[in-house]
């Protein structure tokens, strides 16, 4: 089995390429290279399962980078069984209970859907978010490849040495396969996978680790749908490799007996399809969750499938670890509420999310912010951007950025003037969306150089306003004092009252943010009798805590808030005036 070692240095697209092409031609000289990924739309594909797809498209973006010809296919599993009703998805309810063990594409769409079935539903907007994110890819439907017998010489392969299957199989087993108890002695001790790791897996085609079952007839590596009830709650009960005549019957009381070289309603069990499809594409590279990847599990079961039954070999194949949220836990489709590519571009722009994948190895588990920690990394981001501006930048984070903005392609759509994501978050905050008032208050930023139209600071004005409205609890929301606070202006002992007329009599210079971010942070070293650029002492800092504390109450009520410049700014000068004069 191909072997990665997966380096410590940071640009691993570039050592995966490498390793890739290099493979591609010592397999396939002059064709195009080939890496793949599989999707199983059995319900929403959340950002855990888009990683699936950003390891082998960095890799085979870098490669066409290099003027390569490669090919980056994903399966769409839509001719797997559908093995629950998920939790939390609009439009269905317990009846599509019944549905289950139909192929995806054979489901009903929940209730409202614009599209002909379950599977058609939920890969409509992962394409719409691959598309955003510049992802170029060949589409395989697994229903098309099944119904059209374009596997029909693989599957009756299969199952002629179903034999010889069984054995490789019954090398992993910890139960035996007809009676389902545990052996008297594992032939390989599985290693343990987390739950909570497994559960995460479920948008992948590979959840199920089916190998097929043993009746009395013995071993079958195929599984029919039933010709009544469309389910694959069916036992082959004989099959004759000359004449191809198979036998099944199905719990719903149906029997039947067809020739499996003209029968197209069913398809291989999963730890013999994956390796069937990578020696029929000629897959190279192909990642996998941790779950694939413990002994037993279909990868490392596959290699020995692919290469003793089909003839072929088994992908280079990096394991990824799990995607988590900021402030949620793990990612599994089954659950409500998992957020999806699309919910992610929604507050965040398309580079953005992809750096996130390209920054850190397959093998690197990591974090997508959908709480405040979101501005920290548009801050990172933005100070990245600038050291490749100023060409002070690592070669290692130049690459990253590189693949984050741009593919083989050309340039992701970029906002023309990234103002702060914090800043235009907070702006949109205390205007609630108002476009005039949010666009006087980015052109006060910096007089300078004024923003003149709303537009250059698109899409992320846009996203960052979609993440203050659906992702900021309505408690924590902005919202400024009409009127004075009377009773807390006349409560204000004498360094409270100096701070204040310190404030409104410097609003008038330093109306920018530079400005008002000097002021603020000056009041309190200029009522110590220090310069406004003297350093901060531990004494100073907490009169200055305690200054941001009064301004944030008598502007907003509250002890904390938006920057205190940028809410100024926001707020205007004549209601600060009015808001703060004793």
């Amino acid at each position: 089995m191909p072997h990665v070692a997966q380096s410590t240095e940071a640009d691993w697209v570039s050592r995966f390429a490498d390793e890739v092409i290099a493979e591609s031609e010592r397999r396939a000289p002059g064709k195009p290279v080939v890496v793949a990924s599989g999707l199983s739309p059995s319900g929403p594909i959340h950002l855990g399962n888009l990683r699936e797809v950003m390891t082998p498209h960095l890799v085979a973006d870098e490669i066409r980078r290099r003027g390569h010809e490669v090919r980056h296919l994903i399966s769409w599993d839509d001719y797997d069984r559908y093995r629950k009703v998920p939790a939390g998805v609009p439009g269905i309810d317990e009846s599509w209970a019944e549905h289950i063990g139909k192929p995806l594409t054979s489901v009903p769409a929940p209730a409202g859907s614009a599209y002909p079935n379950w599977a058609e539903h939920f890969k409509a907007a992962m394409v719409e978010s691959l598309a955003e994110l510049g992802v170029e890819y060949d589409p395989i439907s697994q229903t098309e490849m099944y119904t059209s017998g374009a596997y029909r010489e693989q599957i009756l392969h299969a199952m002629k040495h179903r034999a010889d299957i069984d054995a490789v199989l019954d090398q992993y087993r910890t139960k035996d396969k007809a009676t389902g108890q545990p052996k008297a002695k594992a032939k390989q001790q599985q290693k343990p996978v987390d739950e909570a790791e497994l559960e995460a897996a479920e948008g992948s085609g590979a959840a199920a680790e089916d190998d097929g079952s043993a009746g009395a007839a013995g071993y079958f590596p195929y599984k029919p749908y039933c010709g009544v009830c469309e389910r694959d709650l069916t036992t082959v009960t004989a099959y004759d490799d000359e004449t191809t005549e198979l036998a099944y019957t199905c719990v719903c009381g149906h029997s039947e007996t067809v020739l499996l070289g003209e029968f197209n309603r069913g398809k291989l069990v999963w730890k013999v399809d994956w390796p069937m499809r990578w020696a029929y594409e000629g897959v190279i590279f192909e990642p996998s969750g941790v779950d694939h990847s413990s002994p037993g599990s279909s990868f490392v079961v596959g290699g020995q499938i692919v290469r003793k039954i089909f003839g072929g070999e088994q992908p280079i194949g990096p394991m990824y670890a799990f995607v988590g949220i900021s402030g949620m836990a793990k990612m599994s489709s089954s659950k409500g509420g998992v957020p999806t590519p699309g919910d992610a571009l929604k507050i965040m722009e398309a580079p953005l999310l992809r750096w996130l994948y390209a920054r850190r190895r397959p093998n690197q588990s990591f974090k997508i912010a959908f709480d405040q920690e979101i501005q920290r990394l548009y801050d990172e981001w933005d100070k990245l951007q600038a050291k490749v501006d100023d060409g002070t930048v690592l070669p290692a984070d130049a690459a990253a950025h590189s693949r984050a903005a741009r593919t083989a392609a050309g340039e992701l759509p970029r906002t023309p003037r990234p103002l702060p994501y914090r800043t235009l978050a907070s702006v949109v905050d205390i205007t609630a969306g108002h476009d005039e008032q949010t666009l006087r208050i980015l052109a006060d930023l910096d007089p300078e150089n004024p923003v003149t139209s709303l537009d250059e600071t698109r899409p992320r004005l846009d996203r960052a306003e979609h993440w203050i409205n659906t992702q900021v609890p309505a408690e924590s929301r902005t919202i400024v004092r009409e009127e004075p606070d009377a009773e807390a202006l006349a409560a204000l002992d004498d360094t409270g009252r100096e701070s204040l007329r310190l404030l409104l009599a410097g609003l008038d210079e330093h109306w920018s943010l530079d400005g008002l971010t000097t002021l603020v942070y000056g009041v309190p070293k200029v009522q110590a009798g220090l310069t406004p650029d003297a350093k901060p002492t531990p004494e100073l800092k907490v009169a200055q805590r305690t200054f941001f504390a009064l301004l944030y109450h008598l502007l907003v009520g509250r002890d904390t808030g938006p920057r205190l410049p940028t809410l100024l700014l926001a707020v205007g000068q004549d209601r600060v005036r009015k808001l703060l004069t004793v």
